[in-house]
């Protein structure tokens, strides 16, 4: 990678990636896209009545969440907590996570990792057999 630099990017410029009709997102900076390091960040959408159950997931670096529109559930670990637009939410390395819309309107945030790349975030999910993390 070239020297780091002040970099400005469209969201709308950025590939929309999804995991089906779960979640969808695109990822703004990256040091695989953009002539950045140390932060990853992104959006996220999550349509109203998407089915979210496979969208549990975990992986090694922390993340944060900064909701932007629509109101939903953010279960991490045992505990489920309601957020709206303006909030934030820290979700620790390694817990299992996921989202839930349960508003009319999509529901929307920006996600942010301290590491270089998103290739660098290797994401678990769980094996459809175990119930592990499955509580919510």
């Amino acid at each position: 990678m070239a020297d780091p630099e002040p970099h400005l990017v469209r969201e709308q410029d950025c590939p929309e990636e999804s995991w089906g009709d779960i979640v969808s997102w695109r990822t703004l900076i990256s040091a695989d896209r953009t002539p950045t390091e140390s932060l990853t960040v992104g959006t996220a959408e999550i349509h109203p009545g998407a089915s979210t159950d496979g969208a549990l997931h975990r992986h090694q670096p922390p993340e944060v969440y900064y909701f932007l529109a629509g109101t939903g559930v953010v279960h991490i670990g045992d505990a489920a907590y309601p957020v709206e637009p303006g909030m934030a939410v820290f979700i620790p390395a390694n817990e299992w996570h996921f989202v839930t819309n349960t508003g009319t309107e999509p529901l929307r945030l920006l996600y942010a990792f301290a590491v270089d790349s998103f290739d660098e975030v290797r994401y678990e999910r769980p094996d459809p057999s175990d119930r592990v993390g499955r509580r919510h």
